[in-house]
């Protein structure tokens, strides 16, 4: 029976019913990835240690977890104890963690098992996973086109039936950017419901991990392990965590959705337009009801975001020297020389561009132009969500302005590449969780819904997007035609 394509909730009734063993699993889901390595989803493989375990799982009845044997992605800018861990870097292309990011850890607890860690945008920063020192990712819908960023190889690898499920981690919109061009479910969870210990930081106030897979469901089981309040990060949130797998067929008869009326879906692609409406008929078939809202600071999203995000980074990514880790350059003369040469070899276009911004809002004279200035403004966008909040349960948006783009051919303008995450950075500016679903396609090339809950309401997003895809078959989808 082939594994490709299957669920984490399949997986585990075929392990139940011995029908596979976990080593089996693991071999054969390690044979898949072999044969689609073209899709280049993968920097580092984890064989041998991925066998061993699985054997270890087998032999065991120490966990009663639905992740117990079950094979998963890791985005490799989480830290992995003795695996290689890059950030799809030439910086850090030979970097090997001596701990395990807190994320991973308590997924592999559970009975997890890494196969692999992920291509992705470098230091997690871009939206087609085009910046990434090891290559591009291909999206396994349509050859030529990206899988969006920057957790475009973890997108890919699920999408293509490889691992049921795999981790992300979201900025401005990097796991849901992602899912809505690979025709994946992933959810972003309110800033500090995951641990970010061990998990490479890109932007210290924005950084999210959270789960990437086919359903709402799995999406679910995978967040019930991956929460936690964690002392080691001091931006994790010590609040109940709930089974985020109880309520996800409650019927949403009765629930308010926000429609952003600031939104101008006159700048969309026709087709995304066309699913998004179709897509709120059917919440209407299901007895949700819409709702008119305002976001009046919503459309200094992303300026806000291109100021905060690359201040943090600046100041993130100056530990990258060629002092204690990483990549160092070949006979430096002296230290400035050390600094200078192993940051310019070391580093991609994209990731220096972004440093040079956050240097410079961040320098004498501009701190309060710039940076202060966009903190302020963030509340401001904080406030009017929760000034909706008091009138609608979620609020409802396209992901992105269309389908998958080519390979290439938004390189030369970095605004265009900027503007991907034009519906996604708010979420990410306000601590709120976020996830997207697909909910249609355009010339096979899978479109993407997004649906934002309020402060710790993942369980309602949840059960909105189950309910969803229960009465759709979007998420079944597959890049080869079928149906699973």
């Amino acid at each position: 029976m082939s594994i490709q394509y299957k669920s984490i909730s399949q997986l585990r009734a075929m392990i139940d019913a011995k029908s596979i063993s976990s080593e089996e699993l693991v071999k054969e889901t390690l044979k898949i990835a072999d044969s689609l390595k073209e899709l280049n989803c993968f920097v580092t493989m984890n064989k041998d240690e991925g066998i061993e375990k699985a054997i270890e799982m087998d032999g065991t009845n120490t966990s009663n977890s639905l992740l117990k044997g079950i094979p998963l992605a890791q985005k490799d800018l989480f830290c992995t104890e003795g695996l290689r861990t890059t950030c799809s870097s030439k910086i850090l292309a030979d970097f090997v963690p001596p701990y395990t990011a807190t994320a991973v850890e308590k997924l592999e607890n559970a009975g997890s098992i890494t196969i692999g860690k992920t291509n992705m945008d470098e230091f997690a920063m871009g939206s087609s996973n085009e910046t990434s020192f090891f290559g591009n990712v291909h999206n396994p819908w349509k050859k030529g086109y990206v899988p969006g960023g920057s957790s475009g190889g973890s997108a890919a690898a699920v999408a293509a039936g490889i691992v049921p499920a795999a981790t992300g981690t979201d900025t401005g919109g990097s796991i849901r950017q992602p899912a809505a061009h690979c025709g994946i479910t992933g959810i972003k969870p309110t800033y500090g419901r995951v641990s970010r210990w061990g998990m490479i930081a890109f932007a210290s106030s924005l950084d999210q991990a959270g789960p990437m897979a086919r359903t709402a469901e799995d999406c679910a089981i995978m967040l019930n392990e991956m929460c936690s309040h964690d002392t080691k990060d001091t931006t994790s949130l010590d609040e109940e965590i709930p089974d985020f797998t109880s309520d996800l067929s409650t019927s949403i008869k009765g629930l308010k959705i926000g429609i952003v009326k600031e939104f101008d879906l006159s700048m969309l692609d026709t087709n995304v337009v066309k699913v998004f409406e179709e897509s709120k008929k059917h919440y209407e078939s299901l007895g949700a009801e819409f709702v008119e809202i305002s976001l009046p600071n919503i459309s200094l999203s992303v300026p806000t975001y291109y100021v905060v995000a690359p201040a943090e980074c600046s100041s993130n990514l100056s530990r990258f020297d060629g002092v204690k880790f990483g990549r160092r350059c070949e006979d430096p003369k002296n230290l400035e020389d050390l600094y200078i040469r192993t940051r310019s070899e070391g580093f991609g276009d994209e990731v220096k561009r972004r440093i040079l911004i956050g240097s410079y809002v961040l320098s004498a004279g501009f701190y309060d132009a710039y940076y202060k200035k966009a903190q302020q403004v963030r509340r401001l966008i904080k406030n009017d969500f929760d000034s909706a909040f008091e009138k609608v349960d979620v609020i409802m948006s396209p992901t992105t302005r269309g389908a998958a783009f080519g390979a290439g051919s938004k390189g030369d303008d970095p605004i265009q590449m900027y503007l991907e995450d034009l519906f996604t950075i708010p979420a990410n500016l306000a601590g709120l969780p976020a996830l997207s679903i697909p909910n249609g396609m355009e010339d096979n090339k899978p479109i993407g819904l997004q649906l934002i809950g309020n402060f710790l309401q993942e369980s309602k997003l949840l059960q909105v997007a189950h309910n969803f895809q229960i009465s759709t078959d979007w998420h079944l989808k597959r890049p080869d035609g079928e149906i699973n």
